[in-house]
């Protein structure tokens, strides 16, 4: 019996200690360059601006964050409670006016932009709001 115990805890300790050098990694030979400025780019290469979007129900904001979402565009969220778009874009690729133009093309009026009354018609009846 005493044999059994002696060889549970020789078990026991080899699997602890292996498993704790498992976790063990020097960081100081690691290259922190690349993983930094990547980072600060990630949080400076976008610009988010608010604009008015008309609409009523979520095929509106289906339809609007759809249009919006042009190349250099990152995230565009609609809000049907205050009828307005957030987006974050590249400045570099697009721009506002843009954005704004993308979505009054498919039937939605905008601060940047008015939608023409063929595109307004095609909308289905829940989201003409004129």
């Amino acid at each position: 019996m005493k044999t059994v115990k002696i060889i549970i805890i020789a078990l026991f300790s080899i699997v602890l200690g292996s498993n704790s050098f498992a976790q063990m990694h020097d960081h100081s030979k690691m290259d922190m360059s690349k993983t930094s400025s990547d980072s600060k780019m990630d949080m400076t290469a976008g610009k988010t601006e608010t604009i008015k979007v008309s609409g009523n129900c979520d095929m509106c904001k289906a339809s609007i964050e759809k249009a919006a979402k042009i190349d250099g565009v990152s995230k565009a969220e609609w809000s049907k409670k205050a009828k307005t778009l957030t987006a974050t874009f590249d400045p570099a690729k697009t721009n506002i006016e843009a954005i704004g133009k993308k979505i009054a093309a498919v039937g939605y009026d905008n601060e940047k932009a008015k939608a023409t009354d063929v595109a307004y018609n095609k909308l289905p009846s829940c989201c003409q709001y004129r």
